[in-house]
């Protein structure tokens, strides 16, 4: 039995010891990208294929007879055609809920970056500044409190709901547009439509899925009705946000900052304006990846792989 993988750097090197793992069940080849081109000659005797974001669609399903299972490396399948994939018999499997503290965490990285300026101030310590101050505390702008400020979740999944603790713990009010009734909230959470959460929350962070009703929704109306002093967060999905409105809003100072861990194009290119729009922290799709979230992700591909091949699969999205 072949076991391909077709980007595997986006997870480890490829010559990392910890792809070993996957040699119990096959012969294993490790690339560390694969460009679409060259799926079905990399691929064309698998039985197991794993890719993160390389696209797998009808056309190399079709040209691909051997293949057995396809594994997807992320929670998001939507680079496998899944209904190509059941009509030729083959299994598609997914990593849930590996990334969920992860996410959360990297949120309030942005939030607190954002609002505490820590990395400017240690910038402007490394300068001198602060030698040069006469006092003993050195101030260059203001800084914030999140304590009493509203929390805004867009979505309320395991990365949604690990948010709103956060920010309860924190001293946040938290307020949810969710499918889910008011009832199935933890006490103190207000349930609002989306247009009422951007208009009233101090912070939007947006954890939904990207669907044809969720894309753009973050767009020139609903950024208009944010306070001046509010800050957009997005770490779920880069085409959920209207980008050249979020540019123009920033820039026109119409709303106070965003964080952003995920663009519309990734890596972005020239013509995306939100790289050097004023008050735009932007990192490179990272939140998912520490080191916990990376060994989780690996431990769950082996065991949907070791669930398929004893007739039990898991996780099976198609």
């Amino acid at each position: 039995m072949k076991l391909i993988c077709l980007d595997g750097a986006t997870l480890y090197p490829v010559d990392d010891a910890r792809w070993g793992r996957l040699s119990e069940f096959a012969d294993v080849e490790i690339y560390d990208n694969t460009p679409a081109g060259m799926v079905v000659e990399r691929a064309r005797d698998a039985e197991l294929l794993l890719t993160n974001k390389v696209p797998v669609g009808a056309a190399e399903i079709a040209a691909l007879p051997s293949l057995r299972y396809i594994g997807v490396l992320a929670t998001g399948y939507n680079i496998v055609d899944t209904e190509a994939a059941r009509a030729a018999g083959i299994t598609v499997c997914n990593i849930p809920a590996y990334s969920t503290a992860s996410v959360a965490q990297h949120v309030f990285s942005l939030l607190l970056g954002i609002t505490g300026r820590v990395e400017r101030y240690a910038a402007e310590v490394s300068q001198g500044s602060w030698n040069r101050c006469k006092d003993f505390t050195y101030r260059n702008g203001e800084w914030h409190e999140l304590a009493g400020k509203t929390m805004g979740i867009v979505g309320y999944g395991n990365i949604g709901s690990a948010v709103a603790r956060i920010a309860e713990a924190m001293g946040m009010k938290v307020a949810v547009a969710t499918s889910k009734p008011q009832s199935a909230l933890p006490q103190g959470f207000v349930k609002l439509s989306v247009d009422d959460l951007f208009a009233t929350a101090d912070v939007v962070s947006l954890h939904c899925p990207l669907t044809p009703d969720t894309r753009g929704m973050a767009d020139a109306r609903r950024l208009a009705m944010m306070k001046p002093s509010a800050i957009l967060i997005n770490t779920a999905r880069g085409p959920l946000v209207d980008e050249a409105a979020l540019a123009d809003a920033l820039n026109e100072g119409r709303i106070a900052a965003s964080g952003l861990d995920v663009l519309s194009t990734e890596p972005a290119d020239a013509a995306c304006p939100l790289p050097g729009a004023r008050n735009c922290f932007i990192t490179p799709h990272v939140a998912w990846a520490s080191v916990e979230a990376r060994q989780r992700l690996l431990d769950i591909t082996v065991e949907n792989i070791r669930a398929f091949l004893a007739g039990a699969p898991v996780n099976v999205v198609n």
